[in-house]
C-alpha cells in the first residue's frame, strides 16, 4: 500500500442489509469482524477510510411501493439506516440514494453527508491524491459491484476484498458472478492486509 496512495471503501454495512433487517443480505453481518480488521490497518497505515451510506427518502424509487423491486429499506434516519454497531466507523460518510427518483447503487453515486450538490466521493479521493481503493460490504452482486466497476471506470486501481462482502443472490450464483466481472473489468483480490 505504501507506494500508491490507498483508501478503504466499507460499501452499505447498515442495519436493514444485516440479519433481522428489512432487506438483510444473508450472512450480511459476518464482513463486520473481517472489515474491522482491515479498517485497523488502514488506520495504523495513515491511510483514509471511507464508508458509504444508502440514505432513501420514504418514497424512494427502488421501493415497490413507487413501482421497484425492493422492499422499504435505508429509510434517512432510521435503525434500519444505521451502521451495523459492531462496525468500526471512524472515516467520511458517502450517502447515495437520497434522490427520490434516482436509482443510487453505486458509492460514487453518493455525495459527502449525503448534501445535495455536495463533494462527490470521486472528486474526494482525487482530492486526497488516492489511487488506488479496495472495497468491501454489502452486497456484493449489488452495491459493491456497481461502486468496483465506477471505481475502474474513473481511473481507480480497485482492489476487491472477497472475505468481507457477501451477496443478495436473487438468484444463485449472482455473487459468483459479480466478483468475476469485476474481475473481468480489472479489479483485483486480496484476502489479507498487505
Amino acid at each position: 500500500m505504501a507506494r500508491k496512495k490507498s483508501c478503504l471503501v466499507v460499501v452499505d454495512v447498515q442495519n436493514d442489509f444485516c440479519p433481522a433487517g428489512s432487506l438483510a443480505v444473508p450472512e450480511g453481518d459476518q464482513v463486520v469482524p473481517v472489515l474491522n480488521r482491515w479498517i485497523g490497518h488502514f488506520e495504523d497505515a495513515g491511510l483514509p477510510v471511507i464508508y458509504t451510506q444508502d440514505w432513501h427518502p420514504s418514497d424512494h424509487v427502488s421501493f415497490r411501493a413507487t413501482g421497484g423491486i425492493w422492499p422499504p429499506h435505508c429509510v434517512q434516519a432510521t435503525h434500519g439506516a444505521a451502521f451495523h454497531p459492531d462496525l468500526d466507523v471512524r472515516g467520511t460518510i458517502f450517502r447515495k440514494g437520497f434522490v427520490p427518483h434516482l436509482e443510487a447503487y453505486s458509492g460514487f453515486d453518493g455525495t459527502l453527508n449525503g448534501e445535495p450538490g455536495g463533494l462527490s466521493m470521486a472528486d474526494w479521493l482525487k482530492r486526497e491524491r488516492v489511487r488506488r481503493i479496495f472495497v468491501g460490504g454489502l452486497a456484493t452482486d449489488y452495491c459493491v459491484k456497481a461502486t468496483v466497476l465506477d471505481g475502474l471506470e474513473s481511473g481507480f486501481e480497485v482492489v476487491i476484498l472477497p472475505d468481507a462482502m457477501r451477496a443478495v443472490d436473487v438468484e444463485p450464483g449472482d455473487g459468483d458472478r459479480a466478483v468475476h466481472l469485476m474481475v473481468e473489468h480489472g479489479a483485483g483480490l486480496s484476502y489479507r492486509p498487505e
